[in-house]
């Protein structure tokens, strides 16, 4: 199997692909200014205390407060409260973390009512985004992680991961761990550390001991609350940490800044590999020329598609997700009813799990199968299932068939759901129903370069339409192309984007910025 990375930088958002063979399989895309990533710290006040729950919500920024449970709160809270005012209480002078007394462990029958107080400020973790209505879920046990290590202040102890099953791996391990780990700090030994050499191991522990001096340097001369005071690294970067991994063939990126970011990244944890990591400098938009932009359209969407015809219906309530599986017109088997019932729940359950990683889908999943009457048959459904999901990185459960037929699965949920509408407003009429006529939409886009050229001023730009009118636009020696070039310049370029509607277009300058030209009023 072959995996690839493709990053797509645009203006305002970031979208990452992770393609397995080809195929879409991961697939994330969020604003390029994104707060709340699940790992940023904040320094944050409590702002109401709920006993009834044993928890608390904390103002962290964000327009609905965060969750806090007494749970959360982690065994270690009283020596972080106590370190904290003792940073906050000198600004100038940084009181050393070596020298900061560990307290007694909190109590875990204990009530937050006796433990914080209104207006008491925490140094907290998001570990859930915002999710829907709910506001984000945060711990104060933080931690730092890396590809082979996570570290964790005010915690001696060191573990290693329980899937590394060699004792001599585990022994050799705990003792170099130990033997380079800084004072008051505990950490855990990711799989991926396995068989790694001290100097790789000790060089990603500074750059995590690092993170933590500077959030604390960052707490002391800060005094605005609520505060950030550690960032996760980028989206690109962060998904590469989890997912990275020696079989990957390319990393594709078309942003010069995050292919060396991505470049510095990877360097880092993997020298030998540096050079999968490749700037795509293409006319056509990346993902149009690795196939993504149409897996993307065909992917997402109430209605799914798979192999003969049959189809799965995906919905998302407030309480779960439920998924509906329908042969569809699909060609009956010969062998009969049973066996075209698991032939078709076979393909369902190889495209759901593709669905549940690129979606993101989380929480509470029930999937109503075609009903099948062997044992035998239900068995190898769930066996199928259970394999599938090995490859999923996130936390999850899944249950064998109830006597309705319905298989229920819970996954690690801890940001919001990949949920892309594919039926768009029409970018042509805003939906109205009503659009210029066809025949015209030329001469629009010419008057719209002529404005561009002519009245504002820029030269050099591209020009993004839907494929079938790229391909009028270019057609023939004499195209109007041509004719556009020899009036307005050889400064303007026409790119076919799938990503466009039939008679939608995009104008971006030299560097790739979008130009706002359209107007709702040129419709009319």
């Amino acid at each position: 199997m072959t995996s690839e990375v493709v990053i797509d930088v645009q203006q305002k958002e970031i979208s990452i692909a992770l393609l397995e063979d080809k195929n879409l399989v991961e697939y994330q895309s969020e604003p390029r200014q994104a707060s709340f990533s699940v790992g940023n710290i904040y320094v944050a006040k409590v702002k109401k205390l709920m006993p009834g729950l044993n928890a608390s919500f904390v103002d962290v920024g964000y327009e609905r407060d965060a969750f806090l449970h007494y749970l959360d709160l982690g065994n270690q809270f009283d020596s972080y409260t106590k370190y904290l005012k003792q940073v906050q209480s000198d600004r100038k002078k940084l009181y050393p973390f070596a020298k900061a007394a560990k307290q007694p462990d909190l109590k875990k029958d204990g009530s937050v009512q006796t433990t914080l107080t209104l207006g008491q400020e925490v140094l907290v973790q998001i570990v859930k985004e915002p999710i829907s209505t709910k506001g984000p879920r945060l711990t104060c046990d933080l931690s730092f992680a890396g590809r082979f290590l996570i570290l964790i202040p005010f915690n001696d102890k060191v573990s290693v991961s329980s899937k590394i099953k060699s004792g001599e791996e585990r022994a050799r391990l705990k003792q170099l761990i130990r033997s380079i780990k800084p004072k008051n700090c505990g950490v855990i030994v990711r799989t991926v550390a396995e068989g790694k050499r001290v100097a790789e191991l000790d060089a990603e522990l500074k750059t995590l001991t690092k993170y933590w001096e500077d959030t604390i340097v960052k707490v002391q001369k800060t005094q605005k609350r609520p505060q950030l005071v550690f960032e996760e690294t980028s989206r690109a970067v962060a998904l590469l940490r989890d997912l990275f991994n020696p079989t990957y063939e390319n990393i594709y990126v078309n942003d010069e800044d995050v292919f060396k970011e991505v470049q510095n990244y990877v360097s880092l944890i993997a020298p030998d590999k540096v050079d999968i990591v490749k700037l795509y400098t293409g006319k056509t938009p990346i993902f149009d020329n690795f196939n993504i932009t149409k897996q993307i359209k065909s992917s997402f969407g109430k209605t799914v598609n798979y192999k003969h015809g049959a189809y799965m219906i995906i919905e998302h309530t407030e309480a779960l997700h439920v998924v509906d599986v329908n042969s569809g017109n699909r060609t009956r088997s010969e062998k009969g009813q049973e066996a075209n019932a698991l032939d078709v729940n076979l393909g369902a359950a190889d495209e759901l799990a593709r669905q549940l990683r690129l979606r993101d889908m989380g929480g509470i999943i029930v999937v109503d199968f075609i009903d099948m009457k062997l044992a035998e048959d239900r068995q190898m459904l769930y066996e199928r299932m259970c394999k599938n999901m090995q490859k999923d990185r996130a936390r999850h459960n899944i249950l064998p068939l109830s006597k309705f037929g319905l298989m229920q699965i819970t996954r690690q949920r801890v940001r919001p759901a990949m949920d892309i509408n594919v039926e768009e407003t029409c970018p042509t009429c805003f939906g109205k129903g009503k659009v210029r006529s066809s025949i015209l939409f030329t001469d629009q886009l010419e008057g719209k370069i002529d404005n561009l050229v002519n009245k504002i001023g820029i030269k050099k730009f591209y020009l993004h339409v839907h494929p079938y009118v790229a391909a009028y636009i270019n057609q023939g020696v004499l195209s109007l192309k041509r004719k556009w070039q020899m009036k307005y310049g050889f400064g303007l370029h026409i790119v076919a984007s799938q990503k466009m509607a039939f008679l939608q277009y995009e104008f971006y300058d030299a560097k790739k910025e979008f130009i706002d030209m359209k107007e709702e009023i040129e419709t009319k």
